[in-house]
């Protein structure tokens, strides 16, 4: 991946996010128009309507509080929209970069790149998360955002995804710390692949498509950075902790 595709990718989330903000603006003050013309029976004279939307326009301005409510729970539905318009590509691991449960009642799907400290520190939540629940499966995408070495680690990873070594992989290079390509082909050796291997992957366009494929998937679902989870219809953005991972996991089960 080049330098010009990692602006690119905050940029849109940006961009996207602005759109959304304004269009939950314009969402709240047809809302309630709509609500109040409903109980007024459905059918108001032009002097009416324009009644009506001042007093919405003042009620807003009197309780400006409603506008990020509004805005949150407007995102929230629409971010389940997209959730579930993509579930089956987002849950559906490329080839073997997940662990858990094969036939799970929940999936978890994170988004990561290995240059980021805070993908690094969930990794511990995640091993407990997925050790204690016999029914959650965890879906690992490679997000690689942050570097170059970004890039050579993700495809160094799907490569190991390939030959059933990802987790082994997943983890050797995390304890690494620094991802430098050095780390990667070390890691890649403790996980049973060679030197060669590992360079010719890191080489390889093979796997841009799938990288690529990721970061259309991250934009959707206008994730901020990594670590980004999905879990059910929720998007969950940074590290946020064991406790908040396994709450997400309790609501997408109830659901």
């Amino acid at each position: 991946m080049t330098n010009d595709t990692r602006p690119g990718f905050r940029a849109a989330l940006s961009n996207r996010t602005m759109q959304m903000t304004l269009g939950a603006f314009a969402f709240v003050a047809a809302a309630a128009g709509t609500a109040l013309a409903m109980q007024a029976g459905g059918s108001v004279s032009a002097s009416d309507k324009a009644a009506i939307e001042q007093i919405v326009h003042d009620y807003i301005l009197d309780h400006p509080e409603i506008i990020p409510q509004a805005v949150e729970k407007l995102q929230a539905k629409r971010m389940e929209s997209v959730i579930d318009a993509s579930r089956s590509t987002l849950e559906t691991p490329y080839a073997g970069a997940w662990e858990g449960a094969k036939d799970a009642d929940v999936t978890v799907v994170e988004f990561f790149d290995y240059a980021c400290g805070y993908c690094r520190a969930s990794l511990p939540d995640l091993a407990k998360l997925v050790g204690e629940d016999r029914k959650l499966k965890i879906v690992y995408r490679e997000l690689p955002i942050l570097s170059e070495e970004s890039s050579n680690a993700a495809k160094v990873s799907l490569l190991a995804a390939e030959r059933g070594q990802y987790m082994p992989f997943h983890k050797a290079l995390y304890a690494a710390g620094r991802v430098t390509r050095d780390t990667i082909v070390a890691a890649a050796a403790k996980a049973g692949i060679g030197k060669a291997d590992a360079e010719s992957a890191m080489a390889s366009s093979k796997y841009d498509a799938e990288i690529q494929s990721n970061i259309a998937l991250a934009q959707k679902l206008q994730a901020a950075g990594t670590p980004t989870f999905v879990i059910g219809g929720q998007v969950l953005s940074g590290a946020v902790g064991y406790d908040a991972l396994k709450e997400g996991v309790a609501t997408a089960r109830g659901k």
